[in-house]
């Protein structure tokens, strides 16, 4: 698949997710056979006025490359010079927010709050075009209504405005994650324009993302939630896609992940800050394992990157005693061989 100039391998991307697709997740997504990997959204006002915070977010290595870097806003000239800074910083693909319904992103008439005003939709993506060389890209949803008009209004809006690619997260902007997404609307969409057409919504396994590209002809599938705590979802699917069994993971790599989480996430935030957010975050990768609710527990005291390292090592430890003991299979073990 193109998108613009930009040749994608697979059809298959990281969707942007808000506190979560940080440089360190990127990375692992990427090391998982990701093709295409986004960042988390990022303030188009915070990139104009040269905040400290927002500036660290266009942070990247070339070892994630291609990337995505989503902005959101809602002043045409504000966007545009964001979306100039985006480029300057070396980022492959610009996307826009159209998608959020979040408050305090909405009082600003930022992300979904956008699909109602066609008007200044369409000024941002003109000026954003003009300013930019690299593919442009939006992620919106089906709209404030389950018709799913205003996707099909802005979809043909963004496509007469030159941007390359569409991806459509087919709920409103007042389900949130709740309910189901309609993927007949990402159909609707895909037959209403020309440009390429990316779904996301309700792909939690590698069939998932068939069934989409089935029922839809979308270009390619986009995965959030689903990858969290399994990056490999991403090679899985891609498997799937070619017709292989997807590649088991043991549980010596799943702790490889994890510590490769930690190291990453302590070189880019710092140890103080990145041990508080592996409190939560490691517990995302063991889920439903053996002692994994007593690992997480312990998670919640530690301070420094040598206790992470001493509580995955003995977890890890426990684990692969149990399993020479065949008390055990890892869910992550699912009778899959490699290709």
């Amino acid at each position: 698949m193109k998108i613009g100039t930009l040749q994608i391998d697979n059809a298959v991307i990281l969707a942007p997710l808000a506190g979560i697709t940080s440089l360190p997740f990127r990375l692992l997504a990427k090391e998982a056979s990701c093709p295409l990997v986004c960042s988390e959204m990022i303030s188009a006002n915070g990139l104009v006025y040269n905040s400290t915070k927002t500036k660290k977010m266009l942070e990247s290595l070339p070892l994630e490359k291609p990337l995505s870097v989503q902005i959101f806003g809602s002043d045409p000239s504000i966007m545009a010079e964001a979306a100039a800074i985006v480029e300057a910083s070396g980022a492959n693909i610009l996307d826009i927010n159209f998608g959020c319904s979040v408050k305090k992103v909405l009082k600003t008439g930022s992300g979904s709050a956008l699909m109602k005003d066609t008007q200044k939709a369409e000024a941002v993506l003109k000026a954003v075009r003009k300013s930019i060389t690299i593919p442009l890209t939006i992620k919106m949803r089906s709209g404030w209504d389950k018709s799913g008009t205003q996707a099909l209004k802005i979809a043909k809006i963004a496509e007469s405005c030159g941007v390359d690619a569409i991806t459509l997260h087919p709920r409103t902007a007042t389900q949130g994650f709740g309910g189901k997404a309609d993927w007949s609307i990402i159909q609707e969409v895909k037959k209403s324009v020309v440009i390429p057409v990316i779904g996301n919504g309700d792909i939690f396994t590698p069939e998932d993302a068939v069934q989409m590209k089935k029922k839809t002809n979308c270009d390619a599938v986009m995965i959030g939630r689903a990858a969290i705590g399994n990056p490999w979802i991403f090679s899985h699917v891609i498997a799937v896609f070619r017709g292989d069994p997807p590649v088991s993971v043991s549980t010596e790599k799943l702790f490889e992940c994890m510590t490769q989480y930690l190291n990453s996430s302590v070189e880019y935030f710092g140890e103080e800050i990145a041990c508080k957010m592996m409190r939560s975050r490691l517990g995302w990768f063991i889920k439903g394992m053996p002692g994994s609710s007593h690992f997480r527990k312990s998670m919640t005291r530690i301070s420094t990157q040598a206790q992470v390292m001493d509580l995955i090592e003995t977890y890890r430890n426990d684990l692969l005693s149990i399993s020479a003991s065949n008390k055990y299979t890892s869910p992550l073990k699912i009778n899959e061989t490699k290709s």
